[in-house]
């Protein structure tokens, strides 16, 4: 089965935030003091989301990404990616981590086959990654960046880029993709930062591509595949390659394929939504398999047609009240 939404895109890649609490403080992402966290019993139970994730994939999805916040703060964690491995019915089972409390987990990571793991790291640079972080967990960082690596995970780095922040970092995480197998990631900032920073000036992907191409001339577009947020490029003689993602800019929504879930289970249809429905309260009303089966056909269907359309509803236009690690990164 296919699940389509109003504008014909096939919808089957599901992101799940099981936690909003992390143990950084981007400042991209939330003020020093951090946010209000959900009450453990306004979460998602591990037991709910694995029942949402059979139910899913009886419709067709066949993508599941865990993110948090930090999604190893989480209590017995690995007990979620177990279970949802034991569905059998995703070919995709991928995490998005800070890396710091990752490391113990990798044994069993792979002993799961769940060898995809999206590392968010926004500068090579110690000191400059304690002060965007506000805490001093670099060498833990790389260490488990270079320890996935040595183990096959296919790793994909991802690294916002910030105006007067931290764009001298575009060439160098670039250079790193030279010799290490790798995808770098950058990402346009976006206003979702628990309402640290009123005003944002966008450092935008045609900016970053700008940089990357004026130093190295054969960079060379790569063909993009079902779903992807990025533009992906080759260079010449590099082991890794280059993703560019314009999260702000919005020009890969044509082709969105993805449903998110909040650690608090509001559907959000697209990023730049306010949370369109609680299926946390759905389920627990009660409802059947059946009926939630339904209700993400229905909701599949409110899908907006880009992440413009989307903002124009919300009650704050650039949700400068939310962060990312609610909304599940």
């Amino acid at each position: 089965m296919q699940l389509k939404d109003s504008y014909d895109r096939t919808i089957d890649y599901v992101r799940i935030a099981v936690t909003d609490r992390c143990n950084l403080r981007c400042f991209y992402c939330m003020p020093l003091e951090g946010i209000q966290y959900e009450p453990k019993a306004h979460l998602l139970t591990y037991e709910e989301i694995t029942r949402l994730l059979a139910v899913l994939g009886n419709i067709g999805f066949r993508k599941v990404r865990f993110t948090g916040g930090e999604p190893f703060l989480r209590k017995d964690f690995i007990k979620l990616l177990e279970s949802t491995h034991g569905l059998n019915k995703y070919d995709a089972i991928h995490i998005t981590s800070n890396g710091t409390l990752l490391e113990k987990y990798i044994p069993k990571l792979k002993e799961l086959g769940i060898n995809k793991i999206n590392l968010s790291l926004d500068s090579l640079d110690a000191e400059r990654f304690k002060k965007i972080t506000r805490r001093n967990d670099f060498a833990k960082v790389i260490k488990v960046l270079h320890r996935l690596m040595d183990e096959g995970f296919e790793l994909k780095v991802n690294a916002v880029v910030m105006f007067g922040i931290n764009t001298q970092d575009i060439l160098p995480l670039v250079q790193f993709a030279q010799n290490h197998p790798v995808n770098i990631r950058f990402i346009e900032e976006m206003p979702f930062n628990g309402g640290y920073k009123e005003n944002i000036q966008i450092f935008k992907a045609t900016d970053i591509y700008r940089i990357i191409k004026n130093e190295y001339p054969s960079l060379s577009t790569q063909t993009s595949k079902h779903g992807e947020t990025a533009t992906n490029y080759i260079i010449n003689g590099f082991k890794g390659d280059i993703g560019i993602i314009p999260a702000f800019s919005r020009t890969f929504c044509n082709t969105c394929n993805r449903l998110r879930i909040t650690a608090k289970g509001e559907i959000k249809t697209c990023l730049y939504d306010s949370g369109v429905f609680s299926i946390r309260d759905f389920m627990r009303s009660g409802v059947s398999d059946e009926q939630l089966t339904a209700k993400f056909i229905e909701l599949v269907k409110l899908k907006p047609k880009n992440g413009f359309e989307a903002e124009k509803h919300k009650k704050n236009a650039l949700g400068r009240e939310e962060s990312m690690s609610s909304i599940g990164g």
